[in-house]
């Protein structure tokens, strides 16, 4: 009984010693690799070990930044982490450059900067900048996106190209500086530093990590394998290198492949053990459209986490579900990833699946139409928010009814704001989407600005003239004549293709001259251009014939009440056969 129990104090004290046995470097190596609860597990050890240990304080700040939680989340427990440990240590350098990192990412450029520039100066000497401070500096002026990059690069390039430092996380951070300073341009320098950093350490795996990175942006996905690969002989536990090789092979639809880097992926975080990773197969059943495993993948990991489930794996299954038809579980899964999406991994994907969604769910248009407005205020590329834009505009027009037109308008409205240059056809369907919605005083406006922009071209003044139609139907006004005259001249520059256009334009004129403004003389003119392009049409003929008579003093007979005539005049003059009065416009595509 006495030997057991010694032996079991033994095993405990064996495993308290192998637990209090890690070390600072052991937590960085968890970082890098991206084994982050792994990273926290350490760095709180060596704090629990030691509760002054400012490395660890650090480092764990550092590690809780790169977790998985919401970045709003991550950012205000580091900085409880930095301020408690500032009190306690007096203001050490290092923590004071942990909090200007903080102040970066939440856009306190100054206040950063003066906290990193007091850490370096208390911890200058006649060598120069001492390597641990000036490494935390230039890791938080490469993370945030407020950092000062060039500020950072200096300082960098000197400790290395001036004073000889040979630091391989030195080199490592200098060419993430470089790379957000100088997208593009800044890879060749970028590549420099860190080849550099494996010259100082070949066996540093998140070197090899950042040059698979650089070339993925490159597309030189031979050189990407190459260096994932070379990640993983520097150190055959980097978690980083398998994770990015489980995508490599999955973009490449090579799922087996994917599926042998998941396996290793998760072994390398042995024993870290995380639920999440269902996702992951859950993405390689999605992946091979095996919708029904996606769900329950997804399922096990929604009941193991509850409300810790992250807004991904949400997604995911409203995506399979949508897939599967089965639109009630799709929304209930967009519901939850909206109630809990983090800003900072928001795709544009989100905001089309759950419009897609509502369509199919009773979403009301308004729902709908919010949708696509919120999902163009993500931080992407114009091109990628105008091709969204148009996609919420098409699925409008497509249903066809006045209101459905008027939200394409809308939308088709916000993708001109959205380009730097836009066409005249970008123009074009957003006014015809209100013409044809029937908001003709917002289509008239559309096509003020097409006529501005592009005054030689014909559909400008063709849309114009039906708008002002539309909107005086008796011609009572007159409203549409200027357009009519403006539309009838350019035609006019091509009489051959453009005959019948020609003749309901015109014909449009006449009518308003005889019928409405009473200048029959003005008429005439109208039909006799109509005549000289169908000289047989006897329509025509007779219209004029009618005016003329009208106009003739001998066909006045003697009245005793001067001004007034009892002779025929043309109360209607009629369109004739054949004419195009182009009320609604053939675009070609």
């Amino acid at each position: 009984m006495k030997k057991t129990t010694i032996s079991i104090l033994t095993l405990a004290l064996l495993f308290t010693a192998g637990l209090s046995a890690q070390t600072l470097q052991d937590g960085k190596n968890h970082l890098f690799a991206e084994r982050y609860n792994s990273a926290i597990n350490s760095f709180n050890q060596l704090i629990a070990s030691n509760p002054n240990n400012i490395e660890a304080i650090y480092w764990l700040g550092q590690s809780i930044l790169q977790s998985e939680e919401i970045m709003s989340s991550r950012i205000a427990k580091t900085r409880q982490l930095y301020e408690k440990a500032m009190q306690t240590s007096n203001g050490a350098p290092l923590i004071t450059v942990g909090l200007g990192h903080v102040d970066l990412l939440e856009n306190k450029t100054n206040d950063a900067r003066q906290k990193f520039e007091t850490a370096l100066t208390m911890t200058r000497t006649k060598k120069g900048e001492n390597i641990d401070i000036l490494n935390a500096v230039g890791l938080a002026n490469a993370d945030a996106k407020a950092g000062d990059y060039e500020y950072v690069i200096a300082k960098l390039k000197d400790a290395i190209d001036n004073k000889n430092a040979k630091n391989p996380e030195t080199a490592v951070w200098l060419g993430n500086a470089l790379r957000k300073a100088r997208p593009g341009e800044g890879g060749g320098e970028a590549f420099r530093y860190y080849t550099k950093a494996l010259e100082f350490n070949p066996n540093f795996p998140l070197a090899n990590l950042r040059l698979a990175k650089l070339f993925e942006s490159q597309k030189n996905w031979e050189l990407v394998f190459q260096y994932l690969t070379a990640a993983t002989k520097n150190d055959d536990k980097f978690t980083a290198a398998y994770y990015e090789l489980f995508y490599y092979y999955f973009v490449r639809l090579d799922y087996t492949s994917a599926e042998a880097q998941l396996k290793k992926y998760i072994d390398s975080k042995m024993p870290e053990k995380d639920i999440q990773d269902e996702y992951l197969y859950a993405m390689l059943c999605w992946a091979n459209k095996d919708y029904n495993c996606a769900t329950s993948k997804g399922e096990v990991v929604v009941k193991s986490l509850g409300e810790n489930t992250k807004p991904k794996v949400y997604r995911l299954l409203a995506d399979a579900y949508f897939t599967k038809t089965e639109f009630s579980e799709a929304k209930k899964y967009s519901d939850a990833f909206f109630n809990k999406k983090n800003p900072d991994d928001l795709l544009l994907y989100d905001y089309q699946l759950r419009a897609d969604i509502l369509d199919k769910t009773g979403g009301t248009m308004d729902e709908v139409f919010n949708t696509y407005l919120q999902g163009a205020l993500l931080d992407t590329t114009a091109s990628l928010k105008v091709d969204f834009l148009k996609t919420g505009a098409d699925k409008f027009k497509a249903k066809g009814d006045s209101a459905s037109r008027e939200r394409e308008g809308d939308l088709r409205l916000q993708m001109i704001r959205i380009k730097g240059t836009p066409s005249q056809r970008d123009y074009f369907d957003a006014g015809f989407a209100y013409y044809q919605a029937k908001n003709y005083h917002r289509a008239d406006s559309v096509f003020d600005v097409f006529v501005e922009k592009f005054p030689d071209e014909t559909y400008g003044y063709m849309m114009e003239y039906n708008i002002h139609r539309a909107i005086d139907s008796t011609m009572e006004n007159g409203a549409a004549v200027p357009w009519a005259e403006k539309y009838l001249q350019i035609l006019e520059k091509d009489t051959v293709k453009n005959k019948n256009s020609i003749l309901g334009v015109a014909g449009y004129l006449a009518q308003y001259h005889a019928n409405i403004a009473k200048d029959k003389e003005k008429a005439i003119e109208y039909l006799q251009r109509m005549l000289n392009l169908d000289p047989t049409n006897e329509v025509i003929q007779k219209n004029i014939e009618i005016l003329k008579k009208s106009l003739s003093p001998d066909t006045r007979p003697a009245s005793n009440q001067p001004g007034k005539s009892t002779a025929p005049v043309a109360k209607t003059v009629k369109t004739p056969p054949g004419a195009k009065t182009a009320a609604t416009p053939v675009v070609k595509k």
